[in-house]
């Protein structure tokens, strides 16, 4: 579908989020699993919850609050989505790009997009924040074909830039004036809902993954492709199947994130405060 044909599909409900929301705000964040607490740093000015929109599906998944924020931090106007839609909720490509066909209708140039992974890099610990410098889309590039154009070479240009964009260098100041470490790696995606299966894992590190997830890919490929100057955060919120040596669970992302909430949320506000 063309992103002309998106936007008009969801017309009734870009016009609800633009009826409250007349500004432009100066950068987007999409908050991954357990990292809905960032909201807290704004000074809120309005409040929307998913469920009150027209066409906005309801987010099932623990952690994911359902409601965009929009508020001050400084002088800087933020858009904050508490919450996203999985492909393994059931949902279709589009209704998991509404919170980057959002940003891009109120025409949000800088996009930080974040979620909970597992980690594949031994050199990793849960507790860790990564920079993705690149990722793995195979999983989804036949949906995506159905969204993004052909690419052209502008858009091949942004894409192939994404982990020295302009956004992902401020997060690197971000990290260095806060003290805070950051690795850097590849993000590997998994459709869910299922964890990956150790062989799985094993696979995704021999291709040069780092962290793998369910969500995030499809966003920033689609941002990149509308020209929104784009950055991807990953926690680490515990080690991948066959690496950790016990069970996943969705409760030990939430616990993981609960610990590095604080570290996380002056990262992402410093970050924000650099933003020119």
């Amino acid at each position: 579908m063309p992103t002309a044909q998106l936007s008009f599909k969801y017309d009734k409900l870009l016009g609800a989020v633009k009826d409250i929301i007349a500004d432009t705000p100066d950068i987007a964040v999409i908050l991954g699993s357990g990292l809905g607490d960032f909201p807290s740093e704004l000074s809120i000015e309005k409040v929307i919850n998913t469920a009150d929109l027209p066409q906005y599906p309801p987010s099932t998944v623990a952690g994911h609050g359902g409601k965009i924020f929009y508020g001050k931090i400084d002088t800087r106007n933020v858009l904050v989505f508490q919450g996203r839609l999985h492909f393994y909720e059931g949902y279709s490509l589009s209704e998991c790009l509404l919170p980057v066909i959002i940003t891009d209708s109120l025409n949000i140039r800088k996009l930080i997009v974040t979620n909970a992974a597992g980690g594949v890099n031994p050199s990793f610990s849960p507790g860790d924040l990564m920079l993705a410098v690149s990722f793995n889309a195979l999983m989804i590039k036949n949906e995506l074909q159905s969204i993004i154009p052909v690419a052209n070479p502008k858009q091949y240009e942004d894409l192939q830039r994404f982990g020295t964009s302009e956004i992902a260098e401020i997060i690197r100041r971000a990290a260095e004036k806060t003290g805070f470490k950051l690795v850097e790696g590849v993000y590997w995606f998994n459709k869910g809902p299922m964890y990956e299966t150790p062989a799985e894992v094993k696979m995704a590190g021999v291709s040069g993954a780092d962290a793998v997830g369910m969500s995030s890919v499809h966003e920033t490929l689609y941002a990149i492709t509308r020209g929104i100057d784009t950055a991807m955060i990953s926690l680490i919120s515990n080690m991948a199947a066959g690496i950790s040596k016990s069970p996943l669970s969705h409760q030990e992302v939430m616990e993981t994130a609960n610990l590095v909430k604080v570290k996380f949320n002056r990262l992402i506000r410093e970050a924000i405060l650099l933003t020119g």
